[in-house]
């Protein structure tokens, strides 16, 4: 029967054109799995060779924060932390890690925020301090990404009673989310060394809980920092309080690990002393940082044998070896600010010395009494000899930290 026929042509045709649209054909590659396809984008997505796909140049926040500094841990290195005063030692900072090819950590203090907001103007309430600090981290939001670097927006140590300059800041992180998805500042430190354990921890816990919800890192203190700097004077604390107990580690490791989303770090103390001492003056013990990571581990019962990331301050000064030594044990930062505020003198120092005779009046030089002297007291001159010497020392500083050529 023709009719017959015909049908079962049509159907076979049918079947075979719907066979062909499932089957692979050579215009089109094979199906991909999704962890295929995944893998790709982050392969395709990464912008640094040597540390993971979410870390970009500019900013560091949430993620891309834990997971930079897990790859610190991880790789042996450890970041620059960097006191800054102002666009010059932030543009200086940014400059260095361009050259020594990886990631900085701008840090705000509350004294520097003051600074950048003017002397002149009243610090009723923090006003002038939270108002500099927010202006600070705008800079570095807008021209970050141009150094072609991470940069990760920190501030430096908060006592209790400074408490309300973090909490405007906070709140200005609340805003900047709302409107970019991620906050102002990667991470704050709070310095309630002085406190009771239980109280600083308290506290600390309190303040994880707003930072998690932000993405904010926590960077908390044990024990006490001796010296002087920016206002925290501990020159005549007792030497016992500078050495951090393994015990003191692990309970705060377990209370803060209780905050949902939450990340923090860990500044303990191990003889650390703010500022530059003659040799012999300063006793530092990194063997307490690898005993706290020893004590966690047991605790923990894991495989992990550097649980906590810790942060090393008082940099300036230290010997290559201890530095060397406690990123052994998980340090992941140190702070540096003595060291860069005479490096930055020091450029501006020698930049007087060299055109001295150009700096003595408007007009007149040893190439005549007529030329005039302009191009040499432009104030861009000699800040700019001092951001050059900043920069330079930071890549020394970098070298001692294994940060040499960690991106790519």
């Amino acid at each position: 029967n023709p009719k017959i026929i015909k049908m079962k042509l049509a159907i076979a045709a049918l079947l075979f054109a719907s066979a062909s649209a499932f089957a692979p054909s050579a215009r089109f590659a094979a199906p991909r799995t999704a962890m295929h396809m995944s893998t790709e984008a982050a392969e395709e997505t990464k912008a640094f060779a040597k540390l993971p796909a979410s870390v970009k140049p500019g900013v560091v926040t949430g993620k891309a924060l834990t997971d930079l500094l897990d790859a610190a841990k991880d790789a042996g290195f450890a970041i620059p932390g960097v006191n800054i005063v102002g666009t010059n030692s932030i543009n200086a900072c940014m400059e260095a890690a361009a050259k020594y090819g990886g990631p900085i950590m701008v840090t705000f203090s509350k004294g520097g925020g003051q600074f950048i907001a003017g002397k002149s103007l009243s610090n009723d309430a923090d006003s002038a301090s939270i108002a500099g600090t927010i202006a600070g981290a705008k800079h570095v939001h807008e021209v970050a990404a141009l150094y072609g670097v991470p940069v990760v927006l920190h501030t430096d140590h908060c006592q209790k009673a400074w408490l309300p300059w973090i909490d405007g800041l906070l709140a200005a992180s609340e805003e900047f989310y709302k409107a970019n998805g991620k906050p102002l500042f990667s991470s704050h430190m709070l310095d309630l060394s002085e406190e009771p354990l239980e109280e600083n921890i308290g506290i600390c816990k309190d303040y994880l809980e707003k930072f998690a919800k932000l993405d904010i890192l926590l960077e908390f203190e044990l024990g006490v920092t001796g010296g002087e700097e920016d206002g925290v004077d501990n020159s005549d604390v007792d030497s016992s309080r500078l050495y951090t107990q393994p015990e003191e580690v692990w309970y705060s490791y377990q209370q803060l690990s209780e905050v949902e989303n939450g990340a923090f770090t860990c500044a303990a103390s191990f003889g650390n002393v703010h500022g530059v001492y003659a040799p012999g003056n300063v006793d530092l013990q990194p063997v307490i940082l690898h005993n706290s990571q020893a004590y966690i581990q047991e605790k923990l019962g894991c495989d992990e044998k550097k649980p906590m990331k810790f942060v090393f301050h008082g940099g300036s000064g230290s010997s290559t070896e201890d530095i060397k030594y406690a990123i052994e044990a998980g340090v992941i930062k140190m702070n540096i600010d003595t060291d860069t505020q005479w490096a930055f003198w020091d450029g501006v120092r020698g930049y007087e010395a060299k055109y001295h005779d150009y700096l003595q009046g408007q007009i007149g030089n040893p190439e005549g009494d007529d030329k005039p002297n302009k191009k040499y007291y432009d104030p861009r001159m000699s800040l700019r000899a001092g951001e050059e010497a900043m920069a330079a020392r930071l890549v020394k500083a970098a070298e001692d930290l294994n940060c040499v050529d960690v991106l790519n």
